[in-house]
């Protein structure tokens, strides 16, 4: 999906790690959430409370899923789920733009 029709765009950043990961919530007419971002190469490390679906639109990054033996590589058109109530960690590459889904 390249765009989304009828939502709500929560105007306040969410901006982490000094700036060098920002996002905008987006909200949708059934209460269901999504994150559209930009990272800065980096390394990162974040909790969420729910799951989620990350979608690497532009970049590429590795991530230490919870309970990985090992670090995986992720590119643009690809994706990786989280498990609720987990932390990951990102090497982030290149300039990377993403798209998350938080799945209640």
């Amino acid at each position: 999906m390249s765009e989304f029709t009828n939502v709500t765009v929560i105007r306040k950043a969410n901006v982490y790690f000094d700036g060098k990961v920002t996002s905008r919530t987006i909200v949708f007419p059934d209460g269901s959430r999504k994150t559209l971002g930009v990272m800065l190469p980096g390394d990162y490390e974040f909790g969420t409370a729910d799951r989620e679906i990350m979608e690497i639109l532009a970049g590429d990054l590795d991530v230490l899923l919870p309970g990985a033996d090992g670090w995986q590589t992720f590119a643009a058109g690809t994706s990786f789920e989280v498990p609720a109530n987990s932390k990951f960690s990102l090497k982030v590459r290149t300039l990377t733009d993403y798209c998350c889904s938080f799945v209640k």
